[in-house]
């Protein structure tokens, strides 16, 4: 079963990309125990973010794993790119694979973790044949493409169902909740069951971003 303590994962969307390294070592430095990544094309999201040399880049400075969300069109081609630019988990949308399983497998074969990200408004039951493949389920929290929205409330139901998905069928697959995460409500999510909580701006944007991280740290589940 996942471990009581929450993993937290900081977005570097949010961070400041003039100062990309030092942004990454005060991840390192901090309670943090992932680094979580947002590869953006512009086409499955109508922002691009950063691809692959960033990555690289990136992963050159950090000490904790990079949490890396794909959210592009035909994944599975660039799935050994990701994993030689640095990508320890590797996760993929569900509204983005034509043939969700066999990438998933392909994830595993090349050495990441596996894992699954849905949309807003995709049923989390459409999991239910998946679901068992994943290391992670990432339950996305606001609509994917830009940092900084607000948490979606129907969010908490649809964790419920997940939750209970995931205790009938793969009691060891992760739950990450991404987008408007803060001290407010994770305490809520993590009792609702999530594993891992993703937070960019209440990290970045505070005025002491390892407090920030220490006081997501701080709750249990």
């Amino acid at each position: 079963m996942p471990a009581s303590a929450p993993i937290i994962s900081p977005s570097v969307l949010s961070a400041d990309f003039a100062h990309l390294g030092r942004d990454v070592e005060l991840i390192n430095d901090s309670d943090a125990d992932w680094i979580h990544c947002d590869i953006m094309d512009g086409r499955f999201v109508p922002n691009i973010s950063f691809g692959l040399p960033v990555l690289q880049a990136i992963k050159r400075y950090a000490r904790k794993p990079l949490d890396v969300h794909l959210m592009i069109v035909e994944p599975e081609k660039y799935l050994e790119d990701f994993r030689k630019a640095g990508a320890d988990l590797l996760t993929v949308q569900y509204e983005a694979c034509t043939h969700l399983n066999r990438t998933l497998h392909a994830i595993r074969e090349l050495g990441m973790r596996p894992g699954i990200a849905i949309n807003p408004a995709t049923p989390v039951e459409l999991l239910r044949d998946s679901l068992a493949d994943a290391d992670l389920i990432l339950l996305m929290s606001v609509n994917p493409g830009f940092g900084g929205q607000s948490f979606i409330a129907n969010t908490w139901n649809r964790l419920q169902r997940l939750r209970a998905l995931r205790d009938e069928l793969s009691p060891d697959t992760l739950i990450e909740i991404d987008g408007g995460v803060n001290d407010q409500n994770a305490a809520g999510l993590l009792a609702h069951g999530a594993d891992a909580l993703v937070a960019g701006n209440f990290v970045f944007k505070a005025a002491d971003p390892r407090a920030a991280i220490a006081s997501l740290k701080t709750h249990t589940r």
